[in-house]
């Protein structure tokens, strides 16, 4: 972050983005057992500042996510005479090392764990709720992050995988979980177009690679994820509060079709694909070592999937 928020604010803000990475859960709540309409990360999570590594110690970060999506596309893009909702709210735990020590050109090591709750719900306007589940979902895990903090640039690489620890049966209405495991490999950066280091241009990549499903024989296909952002910081007070806001979007698609024992050939055609643009305001309060956040996104274009809105809110502190 700009060094005008100081070492205790840098580490403050990362609490949202590190704890963004280990939020995975199912956000694709299908119809049917062999549907497959969004990957398993929770898009935009990473929109602000995914390049910068905190400083080094432990870090706990709490989330609170809603996505509603009232809109079905099909594959083409236009709007399918469904009447219903999706929903999806998350509360999320994640808990963040980093190491003190200097590795391949000066990266930092970290960790990160999270631990999440869900409660979704499918609903038809006509046939009343189609599917709701509520409880302990899939935990997310990150070994290996390393990341370099340079002058005008911060950069990340991370591997983590998504445990399937969430509930979960073939054909059951009641799942939180997705029932496979899913690898990620991801990047973020960080550019600071100011020398002060008060406006920041950030990309996050991350690139799921999925299992078959327990139970079905379904392998969901590899999805491709984008958060972006444009922020600028303002200093309310001199090393007690300072705000964040900008403009933040994410981008999501389907690379590889699903695979399923009996999968006909316009569903392996099918490629969903997720836009989205929006804003986000960061509170941080370097005295007391601790932050607060909020996000808000809007869907549109989207294809083979829902569409809909997000909001979310995020609060962390630094020991």
């Amino acid at each position: 972050m700009a060094s005008a928020f100081g070492p205790m604010f840098r580490s403050l803000v990362s609490v949202t983005w590190l704890s963004i990475l280990g939020i995975v859960v199912v956000l694709h709540l299908p119809t049917r057992s062999e549907a497959q309409s969004r990957g398993v990360y929770p898009l935009g999570m990473s929109a602000l500042n995914p390049g910068h590594t905190p400083e080094p110690g432990f870090t706990y970060s709490n989330q609170l996510l809603f996505y509603s999506r009232d809109l079905a596309k099909n594959n083409d893009g236009a709007t399918l005479p469904v009447a219903g909702s999706n929903s999806v709210l998350m509360d999320l735990s994640s808990l963040i090392w980093v190491s003190g020590k200097s590795i391949l050109g000066g990266a930092n090591y970290s960790a990160i764990a999270t631990l999440p709750f869900a409660k979704n719900d499918l609903t038809s306007d006509f046939h009343g709720n189609l599917s709701g589940g509520g409880g302990f979902a899939d935990s997310y895990y990150m070994p290996l992050v390393l990341g370099w903090n340079k002058q005008r640039i911060s950069v990340r690489a991370l591997y983590g995988f998504l445990a399937p620890t969430g509930r979960f049966a073939a054909g059951a209405n009641d799942n939180v979980g997705s029932g496979y495991w899913t690898h990620a490999v991801s990047s973020g950066q960080t550019f600071y177009l100011t020398k002060g280091k008060s406006l920041a241009l950030s990309a996050y990549e991350m690139y799921e690679i999925h299992t078959t499903q327990n139970g079905t024989g379904i392998r969901p296909g590899d999805t491709f994820d984008l958060d972006y952002s444009l922020a600028r910081t303002v200093i309310l007070k001199s090393g007690v509060a300072s705000l964040q806001i900008g403009v933040v979007g994410y981008e999501q698609r389907q690379i590889t079709a699903k695979t399923t024992p009996a999968i006909t050939a316009d569903e392996s055609r099918e490629r969903y694909a997720v836009n989205s643009l929006g804003f986000a305001s960061h509170l941080a309060f370097p005295r007391q070592n601790f932050n607060l956040g909020m996000k808000f996104f809007r869907e549109f274009a989207n294809r083979a999937t829902f569409q809909g809105y997000s909001m979310q809110v995020s609060g962390g502190v630094s020991f």
